[in-house]
């Protein structure tokens, strides 16, 4: 069971900072496909992907692919896969079939004779809310995998408040990344809403598996009994990290967030406004903000003086620090008067944001 193809699903321009991560992780032959990262691998590397991956928004397995030119050759092709390795006859499983430019177009059909298979070489009960088996059938090839992750993996188990628009975890912990962030340094968040930024530096500081309190659809599979429990972390971090935001009900749900997470001790969250910002006494590291850009908070003609100010607090006080801001806008970035690079663009809220990225200022 250990030479299946784990396909480690990511937000489009996150491929190559998956990979590294994946790389990282000693997942073997981690390749960067469109939409994400394959490896190869078992329980123990799917297990490993799920609980340790930062970046992955869902990790799947590839358990099938064959060519169907029909239902009857579909179901019996499917009979051939190894089901019973994983799925278990007390754990009900739903099928979601697609069909694209094939000879099998009914979607409902086909995933009929999935479950059909399943249900007699398994015995697993059919559920709308059992673990996802997934068939895609693409110019006849058909592709069969298992969700093995359940809730999207940027569920980390502990944020609860989430303020405004919030940043996913699986996001903040990317552009940590691109910022080249490695755990050794402080970070800073002028506009920290719930705490995002600041939770993901400190738990990556601090060593602490991002799915260390939550869930995951494949520990109810069949060779899940076997798995060995995740490993404690070793590490405890040198330096704190720092949220601020003007809004108390904020500041207050964003130490909440850190105390569920064990992050009380390297984490400091404080009411202020970016005029009164001030630099901490600590050595230069990473002001990280994600401030409103129009789309779902604040008018964006009015938004041109909040980035200005951030910019100048910013360049007065922060010398030696890097700053990445994350914005729709490049307008609005660059009112800040800071020299800042833009990284690729990602989806995120039905917008396309970016990380805007300075050197040492």
């Amino acid at each position: 069971m250990d030479d299946y193809t784990i396909f480690m699903a990511c937000l489009p321009g996150f491929e190559p900072l998956l990979l590294a991560e994946a790389q990282e992780l000693g997942l073997r032959g981690a390749k960067a496909l469109a939409g994400g990262v394959e490896v190869s691998g078992g329980m123990a590397e799917l297990a490993r992907a799920n609980r340790e991956s930062r970046i992955a928004s869902r990790v799947l397995l590839r358990i099938g692919e064959f060519r169907a030119l029909h239902l009857a050759q579909l179901d019996k092709r499917a009979r051939k896969l190894p089901w019973a390795d994983w799925l278990r006859a007390d754990v009900p499983v739903r099928v979601e079939a697609s069909c694209t430019k094939s000879r099998i177009y009914h979607q409902k059909a086909a995933a009929q004779r999935i479950e059909r298979a399943i249900a007699d070489l398994v015995g697993a009960p059919i559920s709308a809310d059992g673990l996802r088996v997934m068939l895609r059938i693409d110019d006849d090839l058909a592709t069969i995998s298992l969700d093995t992750s359940g809730e999207g993996l940027h569920k980390r188990g502990f944020k609860q408040f989430t303020g405004k628009a919030p940043l996913r975890e699986t996001m903040a912990a990317a552009f940590l990344r691109q910022m080249g962030y490695d755990g050794s340094q402080a970070v800073l968040d002028p506009m920290c809403g719930s705490g995002t930024f600041v939770l993901e530096a400190a738990e990556i500081a601090a060593g602490l598996a991002p799915g260390r309190a939550r869930g995951f659809a494949f520990e109810q599979f069949a060779a899940a009994r076997d798995l060995p429990p995740q490993p404690a972390p070793n590490r405890v971090p040198e330096r704190r990290y720092f949220g601020f935001d003007r809004d108390q009900g904020a500041i207050q749900g964003a130490r909440a967030n850190a105390e569920r997470a064990g992050l009380c001790d390297w984490t400091s969250f404080t009411c202020q406004p970016v005029s009164a910002l001030t630099r901490p006494d600590c050595a230069p590291g990473l002001v990280m903000v994600n401030p409103p850009y129009g789309g779902r908070i604040g008018n964006i003609g009015q938004l041109y003086g909040l980035y200005a100010s951030l910019g100048k607090v910013l360049a007065e006080q922060f010398q030696g620090w890097r700053v990445g801001l994350v914005t729709t806008e490049a307008k609005l970035a660059h009112t800040t008067g800071l020299k800042l690079e833009a990284g690729a663009p990602i989806p995120h809220g039905g917008m396309k944001v970016r990380l805007f990225q300075s050197g040492a200022l």
